[in-house]
């Protein structure tokens, strides 16, 4: 992970949910979607419950530059799978603390426990509006 300073202004972290846009694997236009999502740093974090059969995840395996809309700001990034150490861990507890995804005993849900991962990592010097 980086260590540089965020563009992501840390309010935006409090956002319900955030606007993905990917490029269309066999089309090539542009595909949006609304989704939860987590924060840290210069990190935005998602779950995929259809693991890397949603369209989206598919889309982001072909081409992995992605605009991400959170409130009124678009930032442009590089989205990337997650698959182990403590930086999938992390974005797991993030969402499932964010949106309340745990059972009764604390634990994990079963979607924050077993989602496919995605970080998506943005450069600083970009930010649309």
């Amino acid at each position: 992970m980086k260590e540089e300073s965020s563009i992501l202004p840390s309010h935006l972290a409090n956002e319900d949910f955030c606007y993905l846009t990917t490029t269309g694997r066999r089309t090539g236009k542009p595909h949006k979607i609304e989704i939860w999502f987590g924060m840290d740093g210069s990190t935005l974090y998602l779950l995929s419950g259809g693991m890397d059969k949603s369209d989206w995840v598919k889309n982001l395996i072909r081409k992995s530059e992605v605009l991400v809309r959170l409130g009124r700001h678009t930032f442009p990034g590089k989205a990337r799978i997650i698959r182990g150490g403590p930086e999938e861990e992390k974005a797991r507890t993030l969402l499932a603390g964010k949106y309340q995804e745990r059972e009764a005993d604390g634990s994990l849900s079963e979607w924050a426990r077993t989602a496919l991962v995605v970080g998506i990592d943005f450069d600083h010097r970009h930010e649309e509006n």
